[in-house]
């Protein structure tokens, strides 16, 4: 049974759960038979209507790059309550365990004190509690938390930075994309953004856009206002990948002065001296979706890092941390992740679903030979809610050290 399977068994459950939920509900708020199922009856009609237009039974749409009246009230809601719904019932067969243990030994041992109202009471309580608490998560990372950007600066020491990069800035930007739930204007702010930040170097680490591959002229012309003396670069993710817009994105982006690296390096000169940046396509070790697995994780790279010099590597995932380092690579920028988009890391640090796929999730890694950044990207993925993992602009700043 394959995942996906497994996945929409779990949700079906989870609506009839809701379901009785809701009746019960109404039954206690509308006494009258009559007016109970009118109510119910009209409830339902919306949430298959919502249901219908979710799944696309009214046709396929394509994916829009601003935020339509549809979106928000059809989509965004029913998003955030699929996942919010799954979760909680998840919560509620939890709770039911011990309610359902106390309940057996009641009867098995003759105890009427195992039923005793404040027991049963906290229960109860508890388990609505906890029930409720992923739809108040959810509708905070829905309204506050994706939009709740972070600003971070770091500090990166460099044994072998020359003089002349002593205090140089980079900024990040990663995972765009572009979509309704970030549409063109809000890239636009984030771009003015990034340059207010007056970096001498602006750096893009992929994921410009989700799946339609229709969407890329527009992430396009709302990252070309990004300026920085030394240049705007960029590298491509996997999403870029799926959607077959690699060639093509990379040569509307050229069209406004953004160069992507794609298995290639190029020297940042200042006064005599540089560094070294390379970018390169989504690489991984393991099959992830359509992108198969990589055998040698950044041979197309190895030539191209330079002994004596800075080297500065832009990869999308991560994962490729660990070879960059070996090869040499003192700084690798990568995003990917989202940081978990959905992390409840201030309760446990390894509560982030991201961590089912790499150990790099978010921030500054250091091992032998090189250091990792991960940045959490502005954008989402699927549902469009953050918890835990607020969108992010990184800025470096480089020390000799």
């Amino acid at each position: 049974m394959s995942i996906v399977t497994i996945v929409l068994l779990i949700f079906t459950a989870s609506q009839f759960y809701w379901a009785w939920r809701a009746y019960h509900l109404a039954a206690r708020t509308f006494p009258a038979r009559d007016r109970r199922l009118a109510v119910c009856g009209a409830v339902l009609v919306v949430y298959l209507f919502v249901l219908a237009f979710n799944f696309g039974w009214f046709g396929s749409r394509g994916t829009a790059v601003h935020l339509t009246l549809t979106d928000a009230l059809l989509a965004a809601p029913f998003l955030c309550w699929l996942v919010c719904s799954i979760i909680g019932f998840l919560l509620a067969i939890l709770f039911a365990i011990p309610q359902g243990l106390v309940a057996a030994g009641r009867k098995l041992a003759a105890k009427p004190e195992l039923a005793s109202p404040p027991r049963r009471q906290f229960l109860e309580r508890t388990a609505t509690v906890a029930t409720a608490a992923p739809f108040v998560a959810g509708a905070y990372g829905l309204l506050y938390g994706r939009l709740n950007l972070e600003t971070t600066t770091q500090r990166i020491r460099l044994p072998k930075l020359p003089r002349e990069f002593e205090g140089f800035r980079i900024c990040q930007l990663s995972d765009i994309h572009i979509g309704p739930f970030m549409p063109a204007e809000e890239i636009r702010k984030y771009a003015a953004i990034a340059n207010s930040l007056k970096p001498d170097l602006t750096v893009l680490t992929g994921d410009f856009v989700t799946f339609d591959p229709t969407t890329q002229q527009a992430v396009v012309e709302a990252l070309s206002g990004l300026r920085a003396p030394y240049g705007v670069y960029g590298c491509l993710g996997n999403h870029d990948a799926w959607a077959r817009v690699e060639d093509s994105i990379t040569e509307l982006f050229q069209q406004t002065g953004v160069r992507i690296l794609r298995g290639e390096n190029v020297p940042i000169v200042s006064h005599g001296e540089s560094l070294n940046l390379i970018g390169v396509d989504f690489q991984s070790h393991r099959r992830f979706g359509p992108s198969p697995a990589v055998a040698h994780i950044l041979r197309n790279i190895e030539d191209f890092v330079a002994r004596d010099r800075v080297n500065i590597l832009l990869s999308h995932n991560p994962d490729t941390f660990d070879r960059a380092a070996e090869l040499g690579v003192d700084l690798s920028m990568a995003g990917h992740t989202h940081g978990g988009q959905a992390a409840l890391e201030f309760i446990s640090p390894e509560i982030a679903p991201s961590r089912l796929v790499t150990p790099y999730v978010a921030g500054l890694f250091q091992k032998p030979g090189g250091q990792l950044y991960v940045n959490r990207g502005i954008g989402t993925i699927f549902i469009p809610i953050r918890i835990g993992a607020p969108p992010e602009i990184t800025v470096y700043q480089l020390f000799r050290g």
